[in-house]
């Protein structure tokens, strides 16, 4: 089963004090990065929430925005400092007459100065937010796996008819494959014709040392093994239910190797058409993997 990197997910917890809400964004990456913003006062959270998310998630760039809003008046506590308050207005009064100034003393001016006014929030049980919060983060984190598997089923069918593509060519190169040795001693023996009327200077035994050299070094056989096999590991792995994109990123780079050397072995017209293909495909079989987990 494929598990695309790209997904979003949100999640909500409501009591008669808060509110919790909980937004997942995942994209492509090499590795797992979590990245997790939420109030300072629930930072002792942090690790609990990242723990729990890579039980969902392995591999991709995470960024989790988690937002926490009182919804009970008890629930807050506004404290006035009166005399930082009635300090800042003494000092403001004394830097007016120093500076013979008429400006009036405004109450703005004095909280712009200092934390005239605190929040002080109810105490909460950590306990108690952690199972909330957790809650919340699951409902979103149902929602990207949910929403990762249906994109991952996509990528699976879209890679499965490209493998087929693929597959189909390369059963095509090796069909001409033998061709391509008789074609070459064709026309081997007509050039020698054409260059030497008197083909009795050319022996056999050379012509056949010559076309043996050709088929030994122009053979395909190995690649073509090899490609077959890259090409059933890809489908197998598919359907495992681990993260498969680092081995498909691997069978990727080895279906190119494979290809090149096919085509720099051979210099056929139609088997280098095939290889031009093949490329193209397997091009776009990496576009798909990098966004496979």
């Amino acid at each position: 089963m494929l598990i695309s990197m790209t997904g979003f997910g949100r999640g909500e917890f409501l009591s008669e004090k808060y509110s919790l809400k909980t937004e997942i964004k995942t994209v492509n990456h090499r590795y797992n990065d979590i990245s997790i913003r939420l109030p300072r006062h629930l930072n002792f959270l942090e690790d609990k929430i990242k723990r729990e998310v890579k039980r969902y998630i392995n591999r991709g760039k995470v960024d989790i925005y988690i937002n926490l809003e009182y919804l009970d008046e008890k629930s807050l506590k506004i404290n006035l400092d009166l005399p930082l308050a009635k300090e800042i207005h003494r000092n403001l009064d004394i830097l007016k007459a120093e500076l013979n100034l008429n400006e009036d003393i405004h109450l703005s001016s004095i909280l712009k100065l200092g934390d005239v006014f605190s929040v002080e929030r109810e105490e909460l049980s950590e306990d108690l937010l952690w199972k909330d919060l957790k809650e919340s983060l699951t409902t979103a984190l149902d929602d990207i796996y949910e929403m990762r598997r249906a994109e991952g089923e996509n990528l699976r069918l879209d890679m499965v008819e490209k493998i087929n593509k693929i597959e189909s060519l390369v059963k095509e190169i090796e069909k001409s494959a033998p061709k391509v040795v008789a074609e070459y001693k064709e026309k081997l023996e007509t050039r020698i014709n054409e260059l030497l009327p008197d083909g009795s200077l050319i022996s056999e035994e050379k012509l056949a040392e010559e076309v043996a050299f050709f088929s030994d070094k122009s053979n395909i056989d190995e690649e073509i093994t090899r490609f077959g096999s890259h090409i059933k590991q890809y489908l197998k792995i598919m359907g495992e239910k681990e993260p498969v994109g680092r081995k498909l990123d691997f069978l990727i780079q080895e279906m190119n190797r494979e290809v090149n050397t096919i085509g720099s072995k051979t210099g056929d017209v139609i088997i280098t058409n095939h290889v031009v293909e093949i490329k193209s495909e397997i091009e776009k079989l990496r576009e798909q993997v990098q966004n496979i987990e």
